[in-house]
């Protein structure tokens, strides 16, 4: 069966940001979400998943390991495991992505 935002499992989090779970299993995990401008996450690392976000709209500002990376739509962001990063959204509109994790990132988040 086709999975979309319209039958996935839904959540909320941080400031009214939301994702929607497009496939959930112990190795694999791809989350749909969304964050509304002026939007950010906490800085964390994964201690054991590594995480690819493809933008499907907007533009994403990370921090990575102390840097900042801009990534685009049509772009995307390999996260290896134990890399500190976070996302946020600066620009006008809606950022939507994908988040790609393996093995799935739930459990595995540390905030920094």
């Amino acid at each position: 069966m086709p999975v979309s935002i319209t039958n996935a499992a839904h959540y909320t989090w941080g400031d009214a940001c939301d994702g929607w779970h497009l496939l959930q299993s112990d190795g694999l995990s791809v989350i749909q979400e969304n964050m509304p401008p002026g939007t950010a996450e906490t800085m964390h690392l994964h201690g054991h998943a590594q995480q690819v976000f493809y933008i499907l709209s907007g533009e994403a500002g990370f921090i990575v390991d102390g840097k900042t990376v801009t990534v685009r739509a049509g772009e995307s962001l390999h996260i290896p495991p134990r890399i500190p990063h976070a996302v946020r959204n600066d620009g006008p509109a809606d950022l939507r992505f994908l988040v790609i994790s393996a093995p799935k990132s739930h459990g595995d988040r540390v905030n920094i």
